[in-house]
């Protein structure tokens, strides 16, 4: 992957992170790009929404990504009828 497909962000903490512009998953109202610690892309922070720019984002074990912001919302990647 090429240099110029990361950005670099700073997050609230004063952290220096890197969004990639190429990684990334389809949310409900923009995608949420894989963001990681360094810039050769070895350790990996978690995801930035797209559509209000924030780095708060929630995960859970099902693979089901939510923006604590604006609600943009990734679709589980694993399904289980028992949750339903």
């Amino acid at each position: 992957m090429s240099e110029s497909a990361l950005e670099e962000h700073v997050t609230a903490d004063g952290e220096t992170v890197y969004v990639s512009q190429r990684e990334g998953d389809r949310g409900s109202k923009a995608p949420f790009l894989v963001v990681y610690r360094t810039a050769d892309q070895e350790r990996k922070y978690g995801y930035f929404c797209a559509n209000c720019e924030t780095f708060d984002n929630a995960m859970d074990t099902m693979g089901r990504i939510q923006c604590n912001s604006c609600g943009n919302l990734r679709k589980p990647t694993e399904w289980d009828a028992a949750h339903e």
